[in-house]
């Protein structure tokens, strides 16, 4: 918990600026990725009033988008992200929004009370995942979703992965610190993905959590993940 305690005090420190250096430095295009992730998620939920919780919600930016993007179906939306500094920024973006100061492994809500939960750019920086996804189990009604939007491990393409490994440990780091003033949380980025999971893994961590795949899509050259996984 020590650990997990520094990552939360971590994004604590940058969350002012975090939005700003997240579209500079990703240059929108993960706008479009989530966008595609909520379609896909919704689509054929057969119900018009979506209980939603996002996780590791940060400043607000996914939830966002979940407003943007369905216009269709009524939303019912929380937040949840153990950092602070995370959620004051959100609550003052979405004051009609219920948030949760909690983490991802103990989330404060009754068993079956969501439809959907999101988490995009988040499961990675959760230590204890299983016991996360398990908490995802528990909260998802029944034939629930769970939608991750995640940075993964690719021991495929090694070329192609020493380009992005230049980017992501060299120019991010210092276009990071810039524009947050705190360089250690753009250097803990690639180490992050360095350590996690492949998508096969993470589709089996699911499958163990008792949950069933439904879609997997990869994009920014397999680096980035789409999971949209049924609670079975």
């Amino acid at each position: 918990m020590l650990m997990q305690k520094k990552i939360v005090e971590m994004f604590d420190s940058i969350a002012p600026k975090y939005d700003i250096a997240n579209r500079i430095l990703s240059l929108g295009i993960d706008i479009k990725w989530r966008k595609e992730a909520i379609e896909e998620t919704v689509k054929d939920i057969d119900k018009n009033n979506i209980r939603i919780l996002d996780v590791a919600c940060g400043t607000g930016d996914m939830i966002g988008i979940w407003q943007k993007t369905i216009k269709n179906k009524t939303l019912k939306i929380c937040g949840l992200d153990p950092s602070k500094g995370m959620l004051e920024v959100a609550k003052k973006r979405f004051p009609q929004i219920t948030f949760y100061n909690a983490y991802a492994t103990e989330i404060p809500c009754e068993d079956s009370s969501f439809d959907v939960i999101s988490i995009s750019f988040g499961i990675r920086n959760v230590l204890e995942i299983e016991k996360a996804l398990n908490e995802f189990n528990r909260i998802l009604d029944k034939n629930g979703r769970l939608l991750i939007l995640e940075f993964v491990r690719d021991n495929k393409n090694k070329k192609l992965r020493k380009c992005i490994d230049f980017y992501t440990n060299k120019f991010l780091p210092k276009i990071g610190g810039i524009i947050t003033k705190n360089k250690e949380a753009y250097e803990y980025l690639p180490k992050s993905i360095e350590n996690f999971y492949t998508v096969e893994e993470l589709s089996n961590l699911l499958k163990k959590a008792g949950f069933e795949i439904k879609k997997v899509k990869l994009f920014n050259f397999s680096q980035v993940a789409m999971i949209i996984a049924q609670k079975i």
